[in-house]
C-alpha cells in the first residue's frame, strides 16, 4: 500500500511539473496580453446568457449606457441566428421593465406591423398564419420560432398589464393589403366619395397576389408603369390631404407612396439603384422617428447594416438608417451593434433561392471579431464611447467584419471601423442557426 501510495504521489508530481511550465505560459501570456485587449477588458461587461429568461442583472450596464435614449437601434451581423434574436427579446423586455420602453420596431414592412400589433394588443387573428402570410421573401427571415416566442411574450404581458407595448414596421419593401384597407376604411367612415377615386389611384399597385408573388412581379413591369403607378400613389396623399384626413390615415397613404416611389427607381443602372437604396434608408429612419412619436420610446430591430452610423461597404456610398435617425433626434438615438467569432445563420445563396444553413469558422486575424474573442469573457457587452485611449485608436480603424445579410456568401468584404459606427458593441463567441418555421 505504501509503495503504491508512493508511486500515485510520484505520478502526480511529475504531472504537476510538466504543467507548471504550461501555466508560467498562461500567465506569461495574460501578462503580455495586446494592450487594446486589456483596454477592451477593463470596459467589458460579461454577460451570463443570451436567453429572453436570463435575468436582468448583467444588463443593467447596458441600460445605463442607453439611458436617455427614446430610440435604441439593435442590429445584428447575421440575418437569421438563433443568439440575435433571443437577445433582442430578451434587451427589450429589460428595456421594457426598467428603462419604460414601449415598441419593438423591425425591419419589416409597414402593413405586417399592423397585423401583429393587432395581435400583440388586442390578440386578434393567429400569429403563426399572420406571419407565414407576412413573412415571405427575404421578410422570411423572420419567420422563426425566435420571433414567435416575442410576439407571444408582448401579447401576454398586454394582456398581464394592459395594453401598453406596440410592434410596429419601418420598412417599405412591399405596400401590404392592410394599409389600402385602413385608408379605405377612413373614407368610408369619412367621405365615401373617396372610395372611386382611391380605387383608380391605386389600381395596379394595391396587391391581389400573395405577398412573395407581389415581390418577383411587380419590379419586372415596365419602368415607364412603375412611374405612372408612383406618380398616382403620391396623388392619392394628396387627395387625402386636401379632403382633410387625420395625420394617421395620411400616414398610411404616405407608407404606400413610399413603396411605389422605391420601386420606381430603374433596377438597370447603377446610380438608380443607390437612389432606390438611399430612398429606402431614409424612408426607414422617417417611419421609425415617426412610430416612435406615437408608441413611445423604441427598440428598432434591424441588421447592423441599418442601425449603423457608417456604409460598411463604402464602394456603395449612401447614408444609413442609424445615421440619418441621428440627424433627425440626436442623442435620441443610441445603436448596439453585434459580432460574432464563429458558428452558423441561415442565408440564401447569391442571387436568392430557399434558405440553407451555413456555418462559418473562427474570424481570421486582421478583422474586428479576432481581437474582440481575445477578450477573457467568452460573451460581452462594452460602450466603444467611453473606451480606455487604446481602445479607442483601434475601434477607429476600419477593418474587415462579418456583416453577413439575407444572401451568403457576399462578393464584397464589409469594412468597419467599431467606434465609429457603433456606441455599444454586443460580442458573442458562438452563435448558432434561427429555428425556422
Amino acid at each position: 500500500m505504501l509503495i503504491t501510495s508512493r508511486r500515485r504521489t510520484a505520478t502526480v508530481f511529475v504531472a504537476l511539473v510538466a504543467v507548471l511550465p504550461a501555466l508560467a505560459v498562461q500567465h506569461s501570456a495574460r501578462a503580455a496580453v495586446d494592450p487594446v485587449v486589456r483596454a477592451i477588458e477593463s470596459n467589458a461587461h460579461p454577460l451570463r446568457s443570451t436567453e429572453p429568461t436570463g435575468g436582468q442583472d448583467d444588463l443593467r450596464p447596458l441600460g445605463a449606457m442607453v439611458n436617455g435614449a427614446t430610440v435604441v437601434g439593435l442590429g445584428e451581423a447575421t440575418h437569421n441566428s438563433r443568439e440575435f434574436f433571443t437577445m433582442k427579446h430578451r434587451v427589450f423586455g429589460y428595456l421594457v421593465r426598467e428603462k419604460g420602453f414601449r415598441a419593438f420596431s423591425q425591419e419589416v414592412h409597414v402593413a405586417a406591423g399592423l397585423r401583429i400589433n393587432d395581435y400583440v394588443l388586442h390578440g386578434k387573428g393567429d400569429i403563426r398564419q399572420i406571419m407565414d402570410e407576412e413573412f415571405q421573401g427575404s421578410t422570411g427571415l423572420w419567420n422563426t420560432c425566435e420571433y414567435l416566442d416575442l410576439f407571444r411574450w408582448m401579447r401576454a404581458y398586454n394582456t398581464r398589464h394592459g395594453a401598453r407595448l406596440h410592434y410596429v414596421g419601418n420598412d417599405v419593401d412591399y405596400p401590404g393589403d392592410e394599409l389600402f384597407a385602413r385608408v379605405d376604411d377612413y373614407a368610408r367612415r369619412h367621405d365615401p366619395t373617396l372610395l372611386p377615386q382611391l380605387a383608380g389611384l391605386y389600381r395596379g399597385l394595391r396587391p391581389t397576389t400573395d405577398m412573395d408573388t407581389w415581390m418577383q412581379k411587380y419590379p419586372q413591369q415596365p419602368l415607364t408603369e412603375r412611374r405612372a403607378l408612383a406618380e398616382r400613389a403620391a396623388r392619392a396623399v394628396e387627395l387625402l390631404r386636401r379632403r382633410g384626413a387625420d395625420p394617421t390615415t395620411l400616414q398610411y397613404a404616405t407608407f404606400i407612396s413610399q413603396v411605389a416611389t422605391m420601386y420606381s427607381h430603374d433596377f438597370n443602372d447603377q446610380a438608380e439603384i443607390l437612389k432606390a437604396v438611399q430612398y429606402r434608408e431614409q424612408a426607414m429612419a422617417d417611419n421609425t422617428v415617426w412610430w416612435s412619436r406615437r408608441t413611445g420610446r423604441t427598440l428598432l430591430s434591424a441588421h447592423n447594416g441599418h442601425v449603423a452610423y457608417g456604409n460598411s461597404r463604402p464602394q456603395y456610398p449612401y447614408r444609413i438608417q442609424g445615421d440619418l435617425i441621428r440627424q433627425q433626434i440626436g442623442r435620441g438615438y443610441v445603436n448596439v451593434g453585434f459580432t460574432f467569432y464563429r458558428g452558423a445563420f441561415n442565408a440564401s445563396p447569391p442571387g436568392g433561392g430557399p434558405l440553407r444553413q451555413v456555418t462559418v469558422g473562427p474570424a481570421e486575424p486582421g478583422g474586428n471579431e479576432h481581437t474582440l474573442d481575445k477578450v477573457r469573457y467568452r460573451d460581452f457587452i462594452f460602450d466603444t464611447r467611453t473606451a480606455p485611449a487604446p481602445a479607442r485608436s483601434w475601434l477607429s480603424q476600419a477593418r474587415p467584419t462579418r456583416d453577413i445579410g439575407a444572401e451568403y456568401p457576399d462578393e464584397h468584404q464589409p469594412i468597419v471601423a467599431l467606434g465609429t459606427f457603433y456606441d455599444i458593441i454586443i460580442h458573442l463567441h458562438r452563435i448558432h442557426a434561427a429555428d425556422l418555421l
